[in-house]
């Protein structure tokens, strides 16, 4: 007990002590000024803090009523909506960024309601990966169609009207991010192309979060990157005359000015290396002309340019009634039959299916969409095709695919990285209209479709496209279809199921050939010549889709079932 109490009367002198050392302020009003003016400073930090949050609600109050406006618009029609790219880009963008920056702000407030809704609907946002996909189909929308980026910035995209009702633009930040993209993949080209755009809207008065100084580092460095050292230099004075104590753009200063003098001193001066760069653009200029990439025809014929439709070739194509030998069936109602191509022979049928045909299509097909797949033919195995940019439907899998293409190292069929869609497989037995549409093309080819592949149905999306390819399996790829059992792919039939604003063609580069998207029609050609030999002119590729939203399905036809329908020809290219 007389513990307890020592104990207490020490702990209370202490206390006594302590507080004695901090009375001395009321002894004396000059120390009791400053503690009003600390008060102040308390009080006026209280009101900042006020002023904060109700500059936070103001802002979420903003961010709401825009975005409430905007998805009122968007969902009336989200097709439509989602077929300008520049909306689809923003969309990955907002989720994927700006609604991060939303919870962050809310977060502060401690708005539990809100955060565990976004939590809970975080799991079906859009990754960085998406943003970066929607970012580079911009890009390479950019590169196809050679659009500058002040088009694009105020989304006065080719083939869209003045009176388009979900034309967006992008705002300085937004080109920004698409600077960076690009310079996150060492595609300095673009990166100066993107930071100047956003340096020059915000030169114009754009209100925006983003500073200049930012834009201006990237700038500069990309620009120097190309060898522009001239330009990189001007950039770098600019920058620091906005931020004199920029360490990096101070360190680059003197860099940039080191090197244009130890230029200035070489043996060849700048005039006469401009004078050597004109004499290397014009050899690469009559190089080109010589041969041109099956890149750049392909790019080219999706533009529109380099199509081979001579009068003369043209003279040869033709409309007509078709009913296939007198088929039972199309006696009375022959099917519209027009040539689009004589080497190869490419047909189109005109409203050979429905528009209640092609909901229902989408419809079995949209639950099911996955990155398109390519079959690898050495190994059979499907993999992820990165040069298709669309999505396809297999059957059973319940969801769209990616598209897929065979690797022809391994023969397995894997994702396609030059094909950017999504797509499915329908069975015959999965509707009544899969049956039915396999049965009419069978009636209208006179082919057997009972050994063809199930008909795909492939949706492209933002910049979708499907790089130069062939369908069938060449010489040095024997295992393509082993898995199939049904032999070489002997013929495309493609159904068009959606008009496009503007780009996704089929085109043929090496004949040169152009084929535009009609919904409710269907083009038909054959990969193999009788002989059975591959027919290498088929090579084709779907144009990225500018504006719009592209959907087509496929049926591949093999060549076992078709010995007595189409007979064997004596020559190769019989």
């Amino acid at each position: 007990m007389e513990f307890g109490t020592m104990w207490c009367v020490l702990l209370f002198s202490c206390l006594l002590r302590d507080c004695s050392t901090h009375s001395d302020f009321f002894t004396s009003i000059g120390q009791m000024m400053d503690l009003l003016f600390t008060e102040k400073d308390l009080v006026k930090s209280l009101k900042d803090y006020i002023k904060a949050e109700e500059s936070k609600l103001e802002q979420v109050k903003r961010w709401a009523e825009k975005l409430d406006e905007l998805t009122a618009t968007a969902t009336q029609d989200p097709e439509g909506f989602l077929g300008h790219p520049v909306n689809a880009f923003k969309l990955m963008k907002r989720l994927n960024t700006e609604w991060s920056e939303v919870e962050d702000l809310v977060l502060r407030d401690m708005s539990d309601g809100f955060i565990s809704n976004l939590t809970i609907q975080r799991q079906h946002f859009p990754s960085e990966e998406d943003q970066t996909g929607a970012a580079k189909a911009l890009l390479r929308l950019q590169d196809t169609y050679k659009l500058d980026t002040q088009t694009i910035s105020t989304g006065d995209l080719p083939g869209v009207s003045t009176d388009f009702p979900y034309k967006s633009t992008l705002m300085p930040e937004d080109c920004f991010e698409l600077g960076k993209t690009a310079y996150s993949e060492m595609d300095y080209y673009h990166t100066e192309l993107w930071m100047a755009q956003a340096l020059r809207q915000l030169d114009e008065g754009q209100v925006s979060s983003l500073d200049a100084v930012t834009v201006l580092d990237y700038l500069s460095y990309s620009v120097y990157q190309q060898g522009g050292l001239e330009r990189a230099l001007e950039y770098t004075k600019r920058l620091l005359t906005l931020d004199p104590d920029h360490k990096r753009a101070s360190g680059n200063l003197k860099y940039f000015e080191y090197q244009l003098a130890k230029q200035m001193k070489a043996a060849i001066e700048p005039k006469r290396l401009q004078e050597v760069a004109k004499e290397r653009e014009k050899r690469e200029s009559e190089r080109t002309t010589e041969y041109l990439p099956e890149k750049r025809k392909y790019e080219q014929l999706c533009r529109g340019e380099g199509i081979k439709l001579t009068p003369r070739r043209q003279s040869r194509f033709f409309c007509r009634y078709y009913d296939n030998n007198r088929h039972p069936y199309y006696i009375l109602g022959p099917v519209k039959q027009e040539d689009e191509w004589d080497r190869p022979r490419i047909i189109r049928y005109h409203d050979v299916i429905s528009e209640r045909e092609m909901e229902k299509i989408k419809e079995l097909a949209k639950p099911r969409l996955r990155r398109a797949t390519i079959s690898n033919p050495v190994t059979g195995v499907l993999e992820t095709a990165h040069y298709r940019i669309s999505k396809r439907l297999i059957a059973g899998y319940g969801m769209l695919r990616c598209a897929t293409v065979h690797d022809p190292q391994t023969g397995k069929l894997t994702t396609a990285q030059y094909r950017v869609s999504k797509s499915a497989w329908l069975a015959a037995y999965e509707h009544p209209v899969v049956d039915r549409i396999n049965q009419r093309i069978e009636d209208i080819t006179g082919l057997d479709v009972k050994t063809a592949e199930e008909l795909q149905v492939a949706n492209y999306g933002v910049g979708g496209q499907y790089e130069p390819h062939f369908d069938f399996g060449r010489k040095d790829e024997p295992d393509a279809f082993k898995e199939l059992g049904t032999g070489n792919r002997i013929a495309t039939w493609l159904f068009y199921m959606s008009d496009v604003t503007a780009g996704g063609a089929t085109v043929f580069p090496e004949v040169g050939a152009s084929v535009r998207p009609k919904k409710g029609t269907a083009v038909f050609w054959y990969n193999l010549f009788p002989s059975g030999e591959g027919d290498y002119s088929t090579r084709h590729a779907a144009c990225p889709v500018l504006v719009g939203n592209k959907w087509v399905s496929n049926k591949w036809i093999h060549e076992r079932g078709q010995e007595f329908r189409r007979p064997c020809g004596l020559r190769e290219t019989d």
